[in-house]
């Protein structure tokens, strides 16, 4: 699970780095050129390509199949869990609203 904290703390990191240097070169360049939104846009994609494929890469390297089994079966149980929540909340709220 390490790892996987890692991996979202590089990601949170890089986002981060990829704002603060967008907000730097829009405050050196002029804001209305269109060549600084081409240059922004490319800037971004290029991070986000290279987040994506270091994720993909980190993910396939510590890929446990116990890890994702168990991973499974809790997003299974929670979401049923919230289902049956939800129903019970929308059931309340048509009580409260039909006051009966």
């Amino acid at each position: 699970m390490d790892s996987r904290f890692l991996l979202a703390l590089f990601l949170v990191l890089l986002v981060l780095g990829c704002e603060v240097q967008a907000a730097q070169q829009l405050q050196q360049d002029d804001p209305g050129s269109p060549a600084l939104l081409g240059k922004v846009q490319e800037s971004i994609s290029s991070y986000w390509d290279t987040a994506k494929a270091a994720a993909q890469d980190l993910y396939q390297r510590t890929y446990l199949t116990s890890v994702d089994e168990k991973l499974r079966d809790m997003y299974s149980k929670s979401s049923a869990a919230m289902t049956t929540y939800a129903i019970i909340f929308t059931d309340q709220i048509l009580t409260l609203l039909k006051g009966e």
